[in-house]
């Protein structure tokens, strides 16, 4: 039964889901930041763009 908690203990120890989450997590926080400061310097522009894209379709149909 000891070698059987023992094991039980390092199965927990060596557990690394937690840990590769908060990296999955902070990549996607990392890439939300990105995508929100890009709108943000760009959001004119990105505006004019899909305006264009619009009437293209518009005229189109």
């Amino acid at each position: 039964m000891l070698i059987k908690l023992i094991a039980l203990k390092n199965a927990y120890v060596k557990n690394e889901d937690g840990a590769t989450a908060i990296e999955y997590a902070l990549i996607a926080a990392g890439i939300s930041l990105a995508v929100v400061a890009a709108v943000f310097a760009f959001g004119d522009q990105l505006e004019v763009l899909f305006d264009g894209l619009t009437n293209a379709l518009d005229g189109t149909a």
